[in-house]
């Protein structure tokens, strides 16, 4: 895998997330992901202000992996990019999208739910694609089979992810890292609970550890 396939990789898990106040809260959540043991972040494209989110949290946290989701146009990259966005995930798999990160040299991760995504994201030359949505899509079962005929993928599985099966979907050895949103949910954001963020980041990374023989 590429150096940023093997950090995300290394962290076991990646937050997906919504900021309504990123000028209020941007810079406090990097700070708490990083603190709970989880430099990585997708910032998604779905709330204004996420170009915003994105410098800032990568202004407070240099370090820190700090990526654009659910990006749906070339524009949108080139706003992430120009934010400071190290990584582009996409909702759906868009070879035009993918082609114009490969130009650009940003790794891309494709959202993929079926064989014909997974041809297609062969045929661009990826390595890692992101299966989502995932509990809906068929879960860790779906992920298994298609795995059968497209060995060459790792897979980040997005959408239904939480505390209670993140253990069975790292137990798989295709999954890159889980997505997910249940470290950083709305409630958590809004009202500021930097604690329950800091230490549901501190749980995840405590069941990567034990899947992956490291902690």
């Amino acid at each position: 895998m590429n150096a940023m396939n093997e950090a995300i990789s290394n962290i076991g898990v990646v937050p997906v997330i919504k900021l309504n106040h990123p000028e209020r809260d941007a810079a406090a959540l990097a700070n708490a992901l990083c603190e709970g043991g989880v430099p990585v972040a997708e910032v998604t494209f779905r709330a204004a202000g996420a170009a915003t989110a994105i410098k800032l949290m990568s202004q407070a946290q240099p370090d820190m992996l700090v990526g654009a989701g659910t990006v749906l146009t070339t524009g949108q990259v080139d706003e992430a990019l120009a934010a400071g966005a190290k990584f582009i995930v996409t909702s759906g798999l868009d070879p035009d999208i993918v082609k114009y990160c490969q130009a650009k040299g940003v790794p891309v991760y494709p959202g993929c739910s079926s064989a014909t995504d997974y041809h297609t994201a062969f045929k661009l030359g990826l390595e890692v694609v992101k299966f989502f949505p995932a509990e809906q899509c068929g879960g860790l079962a779906k992920i298994k089979a298609l795995s059968a005929p497209f060995p060459m993928f790792k897979v980040m599985p997005t959408g239904g992810i939480s505390l209670k099966n993140l253990k069975d979907y790292l137990s798989c050895p295709v999954i890159c890292a889980c997505g997910g949103s249940y470290m950083v949910t709305a409630d958590l954001i809004d009202n500021q609970k930097w604690d329950e963020i800091i230490n549901l980041c501190r749980e995840s990374v405590a069941i990567v550890k034990q899947v992956r023989g490291n902690g």
